[in-house]
């Protein structure tokens, strides 16, 4: 069985491309991209030889075993190691709202299905939604109906060498994600309400995926509370 994660890229603008080409040459050609700025301080830029530069962040999911392909690749075209390159790690993923969903997300990666589980010992987990641009209402209404708390929206692209529809849903094009915490107990209702209320034969065309969450400060609003944690020792 295949086990899937969420590759995030962290690199310069101008080097975004440069990786993209290099995940839609493996078979990764669903990535979606945000932008933003390093926040290091600036003796720790100067000890690495890195500068200030607008940063592009990739998401991409993935089968496991093919990351070590890229990395590979990366070392060899890139040579990911030299400081300033950039930064690429996994991040498990521990549900997704569907199959078809599962198969956008791949693109063109073979993979075997497994049964989505929750890591054991992790108390909070993070739904990751992708959706079209001006949704984030409905899509955090239908969240909330099941309990969910707030979230977070960021505007992204997607990227890749496929933009043709699938199943309705065109890769790439503007689109919204949404960063969801959740307690785990919840994890499976709130996807649940978000593919019933913003899914794939909705306008917003939300496709979901969960990840674990190991640690969690500041988060009270998703803590249970006493007597929600009564009725579960009950």
């Amino acid at each position: 069985m295949s086990a899937f994660s969420l590759m995030i890229t962290v690199t310069n603008k101008v080097n975004a491309e440069r990786f993209q080409r290099l995940y839609d040459e493996m078979g990764a050609t669903v990535s979606y991209t945000s932008y933003g700025r390093g926040t290091a301080s600036s003796a720790i830029l100067n000890a690495f030889g890195l500068e200030r530069a607008e940063k592009a962040v990739i998401h991409t999911v993935i089968v496991d075993e093919l990351f070590p392909k890229i990395r590979r690749e990366l070392e060899r075209r890139f040579v990911i190691d030299v400081p300033g390159t950039g930064i690429v790690f996994l991040v498990p993923l521990s549900a997704v709202g569907g199959k078809r969903q599962l198969q956008l997300l791949l693109g063109d990666q073979e993979f075997l299905k497994e049964e989505e589980s929750a890591l054991k010992n992790t108390e909070q987990e993070l739904i990751v939604v992708i959706s079209n641009q001006g949704y984030s209402e409905q899509i955090m209404d239908a969240a909330r109906s099941a309990k969910a708390g707030g979230g977070t929206v960021i505007h992204a692209k997607g990227t890749g060498g496929k933009t043709e529809k699938f199943f309705g849903f065109v890769l790439a094009e503007e689109k919204e994600m949404h960063y969801i915490v959740v307690n785990v107990r919840n994890r499976d209702a709130v996807m649940k309400a978000i593919m019933e209320h913003a899914g794939m034969r909705t306008k917003a065309q939300a496709v979901c995926f969960a990840l674990p969450v190991t640690a969690v400060a500041g988060m009270r609003l998703i803590q249970p509370t006493a007597d929600e944690g009564e009725a579960a020792k009950g």
